[in-house]
């Protein structure tokens, strides 16, 4: 799996959690909301380090990453991680 981010939702993750370069984002999965790929579940994120990271890019200095035990929920697919000019809100796509 990889992660992919637009320059755009990046922005939005810089401004609304004042991220610098040297941080780390989590992408972990949560119990509840609605996605694509898991009924029941729905990704959150978390200011942490990384620890067993199976998936990680990064942008401006900053990595965004998923653990390993996490992994299941994307069954095979990329995150694809774009910006909703509508709602002003990342919007998560699984391709």
């Amino acid at each position: 799996m990889n992660i992919h981010m637009s320059d755009q939702a990046l922005e939005w993750y810089k401004s609304e959690l004042h991220l610098k370069k040297g941080d780390n984002i989590k992408f972990q999965v949560r119990y509840g909301g609605c996605s694509t790929v898991q009924k029941g579940f729905s990704l959150g994120i978390v200011k942490e380090e990384p620890d067993q990271a199976v998936a990680t890019t990064e942008k401006d200095g900053i990595t965004f990453f998923v653990e390993e035990k996490d992994a299941w929920y994307f069954d095979g697919h990329d995150l694809h991680i774009k910006f909703d000019e509508q709602l002003n809100e990342p919007k998560f796509d699984y391709e």
